[in-house]
C-alpha cells in the first residue's frame, strides 16, 4: 500500500467503515483510534497490530469539544506527529421534518457530524502544516443532494461539504490538503443506529438496503482517495451520473431521492 510510514486519526473507529479502515490502513502506519467504547477499540487495535501496524486507543466523545482537543494531544504524545486525520465518527437520523417532536435532534447531529470535525481539524491544523498533511471528512451524498426523510442528516452533511470546501481553498499553498468523501447507501448499522423523530434509537433504516456498498469497496475507494490526495471522492457511478444531471433534471433527481426510500417510510406519520 502506498500510504506507509503515517501517524493517521480516526474517529468513530470501533465499527462500521472506521474500523474497517483502520485494519485496512494498518500495515506500516500508526493510528490512533477513537471512539466512545474503549472496549471496542480495543478490538480493533488487535486486529490492527494484527495487520502491521501500530494503533493507540482513546476513548473520545466526539460531542465535547475538551474530548477532541485531548484526542490530538494523545497522537502527538503518542507518536510525535499527525499526518492524516479522518473525520468520521457520524450518527444518521430518519424522520420526516412535520414529524420531529424534539428539534433538538438538530444540534445532537450538528455536534457529532460537524464540529467534532471542526474541533479536531482546528487542533491538529498546526501540526498538519508540519507534515503538508491531509484532512478527510466522511460526508454523504446526503451532503450533496437532499433526501426526505433525512432533513437532520442533510443539514449537518451538507454543512460539512461547506466546511471542507472553504477549508480547502483557504489552505491553498500550505501543503494539506482536504478530501471529502461521499458514499451512498453502505452495508453498516449507522441507518438502524440512528435516530427517529422521538430522537431515540431507530432501529431500522429507512432507505432501501438492496444492492448497498459493502464496507470493504468503500474502505478500498476511500484509501485509493486518500492516497491519490483527491478533493473529493463521490462513491457509485450512479451517485456520480446523478450529481451531473442534477443542474439538468432536479426534479429527475428529486424522484431518485424519493424512491429510495423503503415503502414502510414512504411518508409523514399522522
Amino acid at each position: 500500500m502506498a500510504i506507509q510510514n503515517q501517524v493517521i486519526v480516526i474517529t468513530g473507529a470501533s465499527e462500521g467503515i472506521g474500523a474497517a479502515l483502520a485494519i485496512a490502513l494498518a500495515p506500516g502506519n500508526q493510528l490512533v483510534l477513537a471512539a466512545r467504547r474503549i472496549e471496542k477499540l480495543q478490538d480493533v487495535a488487535a486486529q490492527v497490530k494484527a495487520a502491521g501496524g501500530q494503533a493507540h486507543c482513546v476513548a473520545c466523545d466526539v460531542t465535547v469539544q475538551a474530548q477532541c482537543e485531548t484526542l490530538v494531544d494523545e497522537a502527538l504524545q503518542t507518536f510525535g506527529r499527525i499526518d492524516s486525520v479522518v473525520n468520521n465518527a457520524g450518527v444518521s437520523m430518519h424522520a420526516w421534518f412535520e414529524d420531529i417532536t424534539d428539534l433538538s435532534t438538530f444540534e445532537q447531529l450538528f455536534r457529532v457530524n460537524v464540529m467534532s470535525m471542526v474541533w479536531i481539524t482546528h487542533k491538529a491544523l498546526p501540526h498538519l502544516k508540519k507534515t503538508r498533511g491531509l484532512i478527510v471528512g466522511v460526508s454523504s451524498l446526503a451532503g450533496k443532494t437532499g433526501v426526505p426523510a433525512r432533513t437532520t442528516y442533510c443539514t449537518s452533511k451538507f454543512a460539512m461539504s461547506g466546511f471542507m470546501e472553504a477549508l480547502r481553498i483557504e489552505l491553498m499553498g500550505t501543503g494539506v490538503d482536504v478530501c471529502a468523501i461521499f458514499p451512498g447507501v453502505v452495508d453498516t448499522d449507522i441507518r438502524r443506529n440512528g435516530l427517529n423523530a422521538k430522537g431515540q434509537r431507530a432501529g431500522v433504516s429507512g432507505l432501501r438496503e438492496k444492492g448497498a456498498m459493502t464496507v470493504e469497496q468503500c474502505v478500498a475507494e476511500m484509501v485509493d482517495a486518500m492516497d491519490k490526495r483527491k478533493r473529493e471522492w463521490v462513491m457509485t457511478g450512479k451517485g456520480r451520473l446523478g450529481l451531473k444531471l442534477k443542474p439538468f433534471v432536479p426534479g429527475v433527481i428529486d424522484k431518485m431521492a424519493r424512491d429510495a426510500l423503503d415503502e414502510e417510510h414512504g411518508g409523514p406519520q399522522h
